[in-house]
């Protein structure tokens, strides 16, 4: 069912710990420096123990159960992932848009669904506003990585198709792929400052893409940064 923000929904989680089992969880950079802060641990250690995929997916073990999962508790709970948020909903953007779906709840969960409220109220009630913000914050990167890319690249003697199909096929390969020093500081915010702020997060990142010479590392990055915020690789290439 697609559903907006003023649409009638409610659910009281039960905390069965069912729905943290067998997903495909994207994490955006927001979501690592939040899972990193209440685990108390840095951001790199927060890639190595929680996820897949050089910090972009949440990483669940051979039982299926999530790495962050402590018996039927989230160890990190204060800090869980905008996807883990909103469940059961999911949340689909493009470009400024969004809408809401709501999802298949886990074989046996305990949590209910009710009648009286909205997509809204859960959402507030689940404190997603601050992920919300910096998301957009975060989106503002792309503009910036494609006029970089447009000024290494001419397009009218790169097939623009084939350039974007290789950035794609880098920035999602889960093994096999290249150094690329941009996704590795877009999910390792505390690489050259303990404690990162999201503005220093993005001063930083904006620094490095200004010094980039490589159009192949931006366009991956550029790709993976879309992505784990929710958006298809369209919107990396604008």
């Amino acid at each position: 069912m697609i559903l907006n923000r003023q649409s009638n929904f409610s659910y009281t989680c039960n905390a069965c710990g069912l729905c943290c089992h067998d997903k495909v969880i994207a994490l955006s950079p927001y979501d690592l420096m939040r899972i990193a802060r209440a685990a108390e641990i840095s951001t790199r250690d927060a890639i190595e123990r929680f996820t897949i995929r050089r910090g972009s997916i949440l990483r669940f073990d051979e039982s299926g159960a999530c790495t962050a999962l402590d018996g039927k508790r989230c160890s990190v709970h204060d800090g869980r992932p905008l996807a883990c948020r909103l469940y059961p909903l999911g949340l689909e953007r493009r470009q400024r848009h969004e809408r809401f779906v709501t999802l298949d709840p886990a074989r046996g969960s305990l949590g209910v669904f009710g009648e009286n409220g909205t997509v809204e109220q859960f959402l507030d009630a689940q404190e997603i506003a601050p992920y919300c913000a910096a998301n957009q914050r975060y989106h503002a990167l792309l503009p910036l990585l494609r006029e970089r890319i447009n000024a290494l690249v001419d397009f009218e003697t790169v097939e623009p198709r084939e350039f974007w199909r290789r950035a794609t096929r880098e920035a999602l390969a889960e093994s096999g792929y290249g150094p690329n020093p941009i996704i590795d500081a877009l999910f390792d915010a505390d690489r050259d400052r303990a404690g990162c702020t999201v503005e220093q997060h993005l001063d930083a990142l904006r620094a490095m893409a200004a010094r980039e010479t490589d159009a192949q590392v931006l366009a991956s990055a550029a790709i993976l940064l879309a992505v784990s915020l929710g958006y298809t690789a369209d919107e990396a290439i604008g």
